[in-house]
């Protein structure tokens, strides 16, 4: 599985106990991996039915879900999850991402907000494990990097409000008055970085 060799990880896990949550949940991460959803969620829903309250299993059927745009579903599961654990900075951040799928802003931004505090390098993760697959598939990327940059700037991370502002024009953020204007960014208008990013060209699509 570290390695990537999902094909031989699925051949591994399958010597294994049928019955084992743990290795269903990790076959299904492997398909996940290779793209073949309907074989990642059958073994998800396997894993769960084997152990009702397997939060990561339950929040990887949600991303299964997102990946399919069935937005309302993946909210429920990562609901399911966070009841049974509600600690887990990776669920919220993914319960955000789909509110934001479903332009339900405020609920997004209270849910990234959660993460960040449980963990103040969730964004920074690049975790292959099923939690955080879907935030490479964000549709608005730009508009997602903003509030991204709006959430840190808020919390005193000027370094990466500065890095996700970037990241938000780069992917063609069009609302540029708004950087001189959002509140949330009164805080940076001084720093040469910020200053840069006003003079940044907009990416021609």
């Amino acid at each position: 599985m570290a390695r990537k060799m999902y094909r031989e990880a699925i051949e591994a896990f399958a010597q294994g106990d049928p019955k084992n949550p743990v290795l269903r949940n990790k076959t299904g991460i492997a398909y996940h991996q290779m793209l073949q959803l309907d074989k990642a969620k059958k073994c998800y829903e396997q894993a769960i039915k084997l152990k009702k309250d397997y939060h990561e299993a339950i929040n990887n059927l949600g991303t299964i879900y997102y990946a399919q745009k069935s937005y309302r579903r993946a909210i429920s599961q990562y609901k399911k999850a966070l009841k049974i654990a509600p600690d887990q900075a990776s669920v919220h951040s993914n319960l955000g991402t789909a509110y934001f799928a479903r332009k339900q802003m405020e609920l997004a931004i209270a849910e990234f907000r959660s993460a960040l505090e449980l963990d103040p390098e969730v964004f920074e993760h690049h975790s292959a494990y099923g939690v955080l697959l879907q935030e490479r598939n964000v549709a608005d990327r730009a508009r997602f990097h903003y509030s991204m940059a709006t959430i840190y700037a808020s919390t005193g991370r000027s370094d990466l409000a500065i890095q996700y502002l970037r990241k938000a024009l780069e992917e063609g953020y069009k609302e540029r008055k708004k950087l001189n204007e959002d509140p949330a960014f009164a805080s940076l208008r001084d720093l040469p970085e910020f200053k840069q990013l006003l003079t940044m060209e907009p990416r021609v699509l």
